[in-house]
């Protein structure tokens, strides 16, 4: 299998992994995060030390750690170490969103005409939360990306061997004899994650609109 093969098909996986990490940590961050600024009180204190705690600790360490103490890495226990602290930015950006949202005028209006939490939390809180979260889902995708590279390129990437660390391992090692190996991986790893950014950008909606 010829290089740009074995790149496309790192590439792919690698991509597949990011988006499935970054859905997961947005599907459960968002609304939590809007969820506690709703609620407030010791809720909201608890999700916020909880975001602070897992955002001080860096994700990379902890996959180190994780992987280290697993006899055969794959993919699925990357995805799930990364789950484990992905969420955490979307909650984080949906609480400070939600702060201001929650005492602007539609929203104490429907709350005067009866809704309840969960309806204000599904009708007005989180469509106005989606577009700035949309930014993040692109900076998580891109982060993970860039961690599942380094996990390959230090050997604790999937044992198949197909990820774009490995391919930039190999470009290390044959460096003096075939240097367009290492160019190749890097510039894949650099396209690839600011791919992720630019799409996390072009899903933004515009900021929050009244609804």
């Amino acid at each position: 299998m010829n290089l740009l093969a074995v790149v496309a098909n790192a590439e792919v996986r690698g991509v597949a992994l990011a988006v499935s990490v970054a859905l997961i940590g947005f599907a459960i961050g968002t609304p939590l995060g809007a969820l506690a600024a709703l609620a407030r009180g010791r809720f909201e204190r608890f999700v916020l030390r909880s975001c602070d705690l897992l955002q001080a600790f860096p994700t990379f360490l902890l996959a180190l750690a994780v992987l280290s103490a697993v006899r055969t890495p794959t993919r699925i226990h990357m995805g799930a170490v990364f789950v484990l602290t992905a969420w955490a930015p979307f909650a984080r950006m949906s609480l400070v969103q939600t702060r201001v949202l929650r005492d602007l005028a539609f929203v104490d209006a429907a709350r005067a005409l009866g809704a309840g939490r969960l309806v204000v939390l599904g009708r007005h809180i989180l469509p106005n939360v989606l577009g700035v979260a949309a930014v993040q889902l692109g900076a998580e995708g891109a982060a993970v990306v860039v961690s599942e590279a380094a996990l390959g390129f230090v050997g604790l990437g999937p044992r198949d061997g197909v990820s774009l660390g490995s391919v930039l391992d190999q470009g290390v090692a044959a460096m003096l004899r075939a240097p367009h190996v290492l160019f190749v991986g890097a510039a894949c790893v650099f396209a690839t994650s600011a791919a992720m950014l630019l799409a996390g950008r072009a899903l933004d909606a515009g900021g929050a609109t009244e609804t």
